[in-house]
């Protein structure tokens, strides 16, 4: 299975693919999985200290990368209609880019939500240690703490994981809505704020659109787009869902246009109510906005809403690496027990391989507890540069595939095409370029991401190739 896989081995592989997956997830569960795959710390938390760097700018950043994301959905989206399966892209690159393809989609999206999960695991210790009950529990007590709870809800089937995201991502939803009906009323009413008067008098007493230039914004361009991540997990929801062919499209075109209103609409109006060099990376924008406005406990309420997002963020990022395990484990490129699925649907190998490199953020936070974010935050960011790059260039494949007649196109197609994909992956290569030039911290991420990833990825798929054949003959002795 090293080239592109025929119609009917694709077909069987599918089936393989799906065997064992219930379908519990409803429509309200895709929306907040989604929502709450993009809506996390990097709103809540990192908006600040952009904010403060590149002005009220920052509002068309992020509506740029929103727009580049909502090309990327719609593109994986496409796929999913064609052939719905939890194993999202993994399943799509083999099919339409062959095994090498797959292998390295399948394995990069495991790493990228493992050192994501380690960063928010991180993240979590250190929003329980605000208060002052958690401040003399060590911080990796906490991390092992959030660990066997998410853990635990993963463990006993989709439809508590679902019921679990919903609320999660319900709760980040509600803050955000409050917030802007806030800002709304006080940019209205016009009271003076700390001697600011709110509303578009603020953006040029702060300096304009873009008080430091463009060239902090474009730098930034790195974070905005971490801070998307999570809206491809729709993909993977495919699988255990009743009517992938319906839900989805659905949940692709409300969700998207969703994040991008509450991403943009909360900067320009966190810039509207308050100059942008009143905020800080030292603190959520949405405190400094409350504490401001005198608003009691406004700290204590934000760090409830910031710990929420962490824990759905790992939530998440553990439900997602067991569903892409899956197929690289029934094409022979994982070991077989990443393809078991335990008697309430769920693929239990891949939750346990996951959990126990999270084990090792715990001894991270352990031996480093001060440096143990910035380590894998950045290697997190690679990876899901390289997640939607292989989304592009799958569908570029879908594509070549639909003009030579071995798919046939649907209705619901990704608007631009093969020239939106080649966009995205512009716009990818673009943002990889700005991390290497990240002096220190990103050139030395990428410089290790290249140094150990990379013949990591050789040695494992030269170490595997006699488990695809194998699994290549078995499949062809169950067709025969």
């Amino acid at each position: 299975m090293s080239k592109t896989a025929t119609p009917d081995t694709q077909g069987a592989l599918h089936e393989q693919e799906v065997a064992g997956y219930r379908k519990d997830l409803k429509h309200r569960h895709i929306q907040m999985i989604a929502l709450g795959g993009a809506l996390g710390t990097g709103l809540f938390l990192g908006a600040g200290g952009r904010l403060h760097a590149g002005g009220p700018g920052l509002a068309i950043v992020y509506a740029v990368c929103g727009l580049i994301g909502y090309m990327m959905l719609r593109a994986l989206g496409e796929m999913v209609v064609h052939r719905p399966t939890s194993g999202s892209f993994t399943s799509y690159s083999r099919e339409f880019l062959g095994e090498k393809a797959a292998f390295f989609a399948g394995w990069i999206y495991f790493v990228a939500w493992v050192t994501v999960g380690i960063a928010e695991l991180t993240a979590i210790a250190v929003y329980l240690r605000f208060w002052h009950v958690f401040q003399s529990v060590p911080q990796w007590v906490l991390v092992a703490a959030a660990l066997v709870v998410v853990v635990g809800v993963n463990l006993f089937g989709v439809r508590l994981f679902g019921e679990a995201e919903f609320w999660f991502a319900f709760i980040k939803v509600a803050a955000i809505i409050v917030f802007m009906v806030i800002a709304v009323i006080v940019i209205v009413k016009g009271d003076p704020i700390q001697g600011h008067v709110p509303g578009l008098s603020t953006l040029s007493e702060g300096g304009g659109w873009f008080p430091n230039g463009v060239l902090p914004l474009i730098v930034m361009t790195q974070g905005v787009v971490f801070a998307y991540a999570g809206i491809d997990m729709i993909g993977v929801t495919a699988g255990e869902t009743a009517d992938p062919e319906k839900e989805i499209p659905k949940a692709i075109n409300t969700t998207v246009w969703l994040i991008i209103f509450f991403y943009v609409g909360s900067v320009f109006l966190l810039a509207l109510v308050l100059p942008a060099s009143a905020y800080s990376g030292d603190e959520s924008p949405f405190v400094t906005f409350l504490n401001a406005l005198g608003v009691p406990g406004a700290a204590d309420i934000m760090n409830l809403v910031v710990l929420t997002a962490a824990l759905s963020s790992v939530n998440a990022g553990l439900y997602a690496t067991a569903r892409i395990l899956k197929p690289l484990a029934v094409g022979g490129s994982a070991p077989k027990f990443l393809g078991r699925m335990s008697a309430q649907g769920v693929p239990t190998g891949g939750i346990w391989l996951t959990t126990a490199c999270f084990v090792l953020g715990v001894v991270l936070n352990y031996i480093v507890p001060g440096h143990a974010f910035e380590i894998v935050l950045n290697l997190g960011a690679i990876g899901i540069l390289c997640m939607w790059a292989m989304i592009s260039l799958s569908h570029l494949g879908y594509l070549r595939a639909a003009r030579r007649g071995s798919v046939r196109r649907h209705a619901y197609r990704a608007p631009g095409g093969a020239v939106a994909d080649l966009i995205v992956l512009a716009f990818m290569l673009g943002v990889l370029v700005l991390m290497t030039m990240d002096y220190p911290n990103g050139t030395y991420t990428t410089i290790t991401a290249v140094c150990v990833f990379v013949p990591a990825f050789v040695i494992g798929w030269f170490a595997t190739t006699s488990s695809r054949r194998r699994a290549a003959s078995e499949l062809q002795a169950a067709e025969a």
